[in-house]
């Protein structure tokens, strides 16, 4: 029976969902995020303990994004070939160790080697992730799975960044760092507990047959590879610089500034939920992601470039969050949609292009906020929100 039929018979009788895996997965994700997303709140504290600039400690996410990225593209290849388990146990478990060597690095080239390792093991997990969990479960289901993992993501947001932020405020971002750590390590335990290992007879037929990566690069992958970039260009930009934004615009204390965070998150966590019904419920896919992605282009406009006061840039934070994150379990749900000897490497690319826009972001972002401000992620935010639509749109079939 090939990859097709069982699809077909998933979907006229769908599996169960294995929730679980999922569970144990979404705790790993909310790590994975949390190994950098944490840092946020304390770009300014850093960038005066290692005695550099402010732009110096922002392009850490740029380093770790290379890692990222270049661990995605391989793992999902392997993963296809060895089997999930390896990359998913083993993951956090790697994490675990270099988030408590950034921790006690003592200068910037210290933390950056831990934080570029850290970020080649979070690549490690990602992809392969989303192709386990899309693996087991029907066409059908696979925007509400998908979406309950990225939640992972979106909780580091809710939960993981203003409990940063506010229990930072006394141990400050090193021991945070620690945190991370220890939750790395559960993470580890949580993935062995709820994976098993690839049977022998499927191992030795997948190497066998195992394609070549040109077999998964197919036009309408890459155009959906390309909204994923321009996506992660748009998340990057806030998710990065909405904390050092609100702090500079409004002068808020670390305190205060866990309330707009919060708030901000719980947008992402409502539109992956939002999304992930939308994308099994909905036909056409990559209308759906478009629509959402414009929208949240709109959103980051009025955002960075109508600073009317703390609160209305809270709204207008949790509305650009909503509309990105309900975008994303569309794009997801699309890109699964591949033959399984293939779902690992696709997933993995997933990553990899995510990775590249996650650098694009924190380069970019940089680049303006030094020469334009803040005013200047608007415009561009929404420009790369009508390309990616048109990418997705051009890809959906």
């Amino acid at each position: 029976m090939t990859s097709e039929d069982v699809a077909r018979v998933q979907d006229a009788a769908p599996l169960p969902m294995p929730w679980l895996l999922i569970w144990a997965t979404c705790l790993a994700t909310f790590t994975i995020t949390a190994s950098g997303s944490t840092r946020t709140p304390f770009l300014m504290d850093m960038s005066r303990d290692l005695d550099v600039s402010l732009a110096m400690v922002a392009n850490l996410f740029g380093i770790t994004s290379i890692a990222w990225g270049l661990a995605s593209f391989f793992a999902g290849i392997g993963s296809d070939v060895m089997g999930r388990r390896p990359f998913l146990v083993g993951a956090p478990l790697a994490l675990t160790g270099a988030m408590v060597g950034l921790a006690e690095g003592g200068s910037f080239l210290s933390v950056a080697a831990w934080a570029t390792l850290g970020g080649g093991f979070c690549g490690l997990f990602t992809g392969v992730s989303m192709a386990e969990i899309a693996g087991k479960v029907s066409d059908r289901q696979r925007g509400r799975a998908l979406g309950w993992v990225m939640a992972g993501q979106s909780m580091t947001l809710l939960v993981g960044v203003p409990l940063a932020s506010w229990i930072g405020a006394s141990i400050g971002w090193r021991g945070i760092t620690y945190c991370v750590a220890a939750m790395a390590f559960l993470s580890a335990l949580a993935m062995f507990s709820t994976t098993t290992a690839m049977p022998q007879q499927v191992r030795h037929s997948a190497v066998s047959r195992h394609p070549l990566l040109r077999a998964a690069l197919t036009t309408s992958v890459l155009r959906l590879l390309g909204s994923v970039i321009a996506e992660r260009i748009c998340f990057g930009l806030a998710a990065v610089y909405y904390a050092t934004f609100m702090l500079q615009t409004y002068s808020l204390s670390l305190e205060v500034l866990a309330i707009p965070l919060m708030i901000f998150a719980g947008g992402n966590v409502l539109g992956t939920i939002v999304g992930g019904q939308l994308g099994d419920r909905l036909r056409n896919r990559a209308l759906t992601f478009a629509v959402a992605l414009v929208a949240s282009g709109g959103v980051a406009i009025l955002l960075f470039s109508w600073p009317a006061g703390a609160p209305v840039s809270t709204a207008l934070g949790f509305g650009y969050m909503f509309a990105n994150a309900m975008a994303r379990p569309s794009l997801m749900a699309a890109l699964s949609d591949v033959p399984s000897e293939v779902r690992g490497t696709v997933m993995g690319l997933n990553s990899t292009a995510a990775s590249a826009g996650w650098l694009a972001a924190a380069a970019l972002g940089g680049w303006i906020l030094s020469t334009i401000g803040f005013s200047g992620f608007g415009p561009l935010a929404g420009a790369l929100a009508i390309l990616g639509a048109v990418l997705a749109l051009l890809g959906r079939s």
